[in-house]
């Protein structure tokens, strides 16, 4: 018998102000993804991560998504500024 799985939803962090950055791996290559970030801080966020880390990116859907991976950058990033912060994947 052909049994249908239901669709999966995609996972989202718990709200819980402990900001995630993992890496993901697209068709034209990685992505690094940052989840936890409130609404008005997304913008301001995006622009001096991508300034930081001389790449491109967007902030769109409560996530801010930078081109390649740059989850140490990101993460000494949020260090620096003393918010938690938490590596997602391997």
């Amino acid at each position: 018998m052909n049994a249908r799985r239901p669709a999966q939803q995609p996972r989202t962090p718990p709200d819980d102000g402990i900001v995630r950055v993992g890496c993901e791996r697209r068709r034209g290559g990685s992505v690094t993804i940052v989840y936890g970030l409130g609404a008005r801080e997304l913008e301001p966020v995006a622009a001096e991560l991508k300034k930081r880390c001389g790449t491109g990116g967007t902030a769109k859907n409560g996530v801010v998504e930078l081109q390649g991976d740059k989850r140490d950058a990101a993460l000494a990033y949020f260090t620096g500024q003393g918010r938690k912060v938490k590596k997602m994947g391997g």
